[in-house]
């Protein structure tokens, strides 16, 4: 794997690290990576890019305060709140370095994951992502990550890991090959899935929030499943199809049983509006959730067809020591 070297001939690897509403979590968070990291300091030279993804706390304050104490820091400072995924887009768009290690802010992460993750890259693996041994974290959050990852698994065309998360290392082909990728509902883990390569897991135990809140209440982690499901899988498309086979053949059915009540036994027939009533309501619940299906679909391909930038950078900030360079973030 040729790639990018300093004066010292270490090959360069970036932190992508969206931030998000994280103040409380940002001085341990870049102490601890940097501990970690200085390990093996001698063999890699880390950048830090730090995506703000519209935090309405002090968390900007605070990346910019690291910049000015650490040239090796970026501050990606976005317009306004775009969302995980494409926060941690706008970092991959901005790397220059051999790898990429894409690490959620809230410490759930290990840093010192990492080292493995970098191991296994040295081995000659394109993607090496951290798959979660066990996490803790509520049963209804593990209850309903268990079942995403059963159905995705059901539905998705391609084979997308289990109990993973973004947290994982890309070689600069994989992170040059992903930009080509401009999809508006992004689902990183899959689109790596897609991309290919070579690819391995390094298992870990994650652990709990250091601080703040989760940025993934119900309402966008079903959003964020929506996007997994819809974005790789036309399952429930034929599912609409199915649904409408079998309720024909039910249809059918109950014709030819009323057919026979009138013919062989009219006298048991009894005329009442409850049945027409409870089957009117059963078809129409069903044709609105056929029309929701199809609306999804339809919304994701006229958001796309807008083709309108992923999103918008306010500013970036970066250091111009320690071999670092700036350059302008892909907006595409």
């Amino acid at each position: 794997m040729a790639g990018q070297r300093d004066d010292t001939g270490r090959r360069t690897v970036a932190f992508v690290l969206p931030i998000f509403d994280e103040a409380g979590n940002i001085d341990r968070l870049h102490r601890t990576v940097d501990e970690v990291t200085s390990a093996v300091s001698d063999r890699y030279h880390f950048r830090f890019i730090y995506v703000d993804d519209g935090s309405k706390d002090e968390s900007l304050a605070r990346l910019n305060a690291l910049a000015d104490s650490d040239d090796r820091v970026t501050v990606v400072e976005l317009s306004r709140n775009f969302g995980h995924q494409l926060a941690v887009t706008a970092g991959l768009d901005l790397v220059d370095a051999d790898a990429a290690v894409v690490m959620d802010s809230d410490l759930q992460d290990p840093p010192r994951v990492a080292l493995d993750l970098l191991a296994k890259w040295e081995q000659g693996y394109h993607v090496v992502y951290a798959q979660r041994r066990s996490r803790q974290d509520s049963a209804f959050k593990k209850a309903t990550a268990a079942g995403f990852y059963w159905l995705l698994g059901k539905l998705a065309a391609i084979d997308i890991p289990k109990n993973t998360g973004d947290f994982r290392l890309l070689d600069r082909k994989v992170v040059d090959e992903l930009r080509k990728y401009r999809e508006r509902d992004r689902f990183l883990r899959g689109l790596v899935s897609y991309i290919g390569f070579r690819q391995i897991p390094v298992p870990f135990d994650r652990e709990k929030r250091q601080a703040g809140s989760s940025g993934y209440p119900l309402r966008k982690m079903l959003r964020f499943a929506a996007d997994g499901i819809l974005g790789f899988s036309v399952a429930p498309l034929r599912l609409i199809s199915r649904i409408g086979y079998t309720i024909s053949l039910l249809s059918f059915a109950g014709i030819l049983y009323v057919l026979g009540v009138k013919l062989f036994a009219p006298e048991t027939a009894v005329p009442g509006w409850a049945f027409i009533m409870v089957a009117t309501f059963f078809l129409g619940g069903i044709q609105l959730i056929m029309i929701g299906v199809l609306g999804s679909y339809i919304g994701r391909t006229y958001a796309q067809v807008q083709n309108r930038p992923l999103y918008t950078v306010a500013s970036v900030r970066t250091g111009l020591g320690a071999g670092a360079s700036p350059r302008a973030p892909v907006c595409r």
